[in-house]
């Protein structure tokens, strides 16, 4: 099964996280990365009031996320990210939330291949980006290897382009979906059964993946690699990535990228948007570095009210690197 599915190296799509500030900021820090949006529901975008597609130009590639299980929505909504410029849609048959499940859609859709594979269907027909699937390995106690390829198989006859597989199963019973990133054991030989499975087609893994070496360790046995909470804790994660995929390394340091964000913070402000919006997804940036508290604790204190870009940001630099200023006077 030939492909021309590209994209080795992805940050997973995270709800409340993985918004188009996190995007933008992420975007100065590696340049080949496929980035996700936070799932959006088809609904949302149909009947909603505001723009739930709207991302800046500088975050491309970018991927959506689609929640949902009508074919012809989940169609209609990815015919509408293709003409917004998006790189591709995935399908979420991976979230365990509550919310998620009272919708019919997320990890649930794994007892339902043949819904998923409709879906595919659909979407393949109303547009030329890829169309992806993540999910899990299975779902309570539905997780053997038959329960998992019963739906990978439905979805890759189905002609979905890729697929991502969360190496873990996801308890829709009992555990919270804080809980279900941590507790379901983390099975990544699964995960390598599964790209062995389907020879030649993209399979990637996800889950618990902290470090660049864990990575390229992964890209020996899968196509591609999915990075999550430690993408967004730890972003400067993010400067090794080009690198890995054989490209240019990303040669900025942390205050040229401070300061590239400035106009943005202040461009987000002058549109009615809080500079905390944006700065939020900055708090890791100098994360396990002298001054590192010193910055998350400034950004966290001054964020929420501040009504200018460079005042925060370069005053959030200025009291990382000056240790003699006492935290008491941030809070004047």
């Amino acid at each position: 099964m030939a492909t021309a599915y590209n994209y080795r190296l992805s940050v997973a799509p995270m709800l409340d996280w993985t918004d188009r500030h996190c995007r933008y900021f992420h975007r100065l820090l590696t340049k080949e990365t496929l980035l996700y949006t936070e799932m959006v529901t088809t609904g949302a975008i149909i009947h909603g009031k505001q723009d739930f597609l709207a991302y800046n130009e500088e975050e491309n590639p970018v991927a959506l996320q689609l929640g949902g299980c009508n074919p012809e929505d989940m169609a209609r909504c990815a015919a509408l990210a293709q003409e917004r410029g998006y790189n591709e849609v995935n399908i979420n048959v991976g979230c365990p939330s509550d919310r998620v499940q009272n919708g019919s859609f997320g990890a649930c859709l794994m007892a339902e291949p043949a819904a998923v594979a409709d879906c595919v269907k659909a979407m393949k027909k109303a547009v030329d980006i890829p169309v992806t699937v993540k999910t899990r390995l299975g779902i309570d106690d539905h997780d053997s290897d038959d329960f998992l390829y019963a739906f990978t198989d439905s979805v890759v006859d189905a002609g979905v382009d890729q697929l991502t597989l969360h190496a873990r199963k996801a308890w829709l019973q009992g555990l919270s979906p804080k809980e279900n990133r941590d507790i379901p054991e983390l099975q990544y030989d699964r995960v390598y059964k599964a790209q062995e499975r389907y020879k030649g087609f993209p399979v990637a893994i996800n889950g618990g993946i902290k470090t660049t070496e864990s990575i390229v360790n992964h890209l020996r046995n899968v196509h591609g690699v999915m990075v999550g909470r430690a993408a967004y804790q730890n972003p400067w994660l993010l400067t090794s990535f080009d690198e890995t995929l054989g490209s240019v390394a990303n040669s900025v340091s942390r205050e040229e990228v401070v300061e590239a964000m400035i106009p943005y913070v202040n461009k987000h402000i002058a549109s009615g948007g809080r500079a905390w919006h944006v700065v939020r997804h900055m708090l890791g940036l100098f994360q396990g570095l002298p001054g590192g508290k010193r910055w998350r604790q400034y950004l966290s204190i001054k964020g929420p009210k501040a009504q200018s870009g460079e005042s925060l940001l370069k005053g959030a630099l200025d009291f990382k690197n000056d240790h003699k200023k006492p935290i008491s006077e941030l809070m004047t």
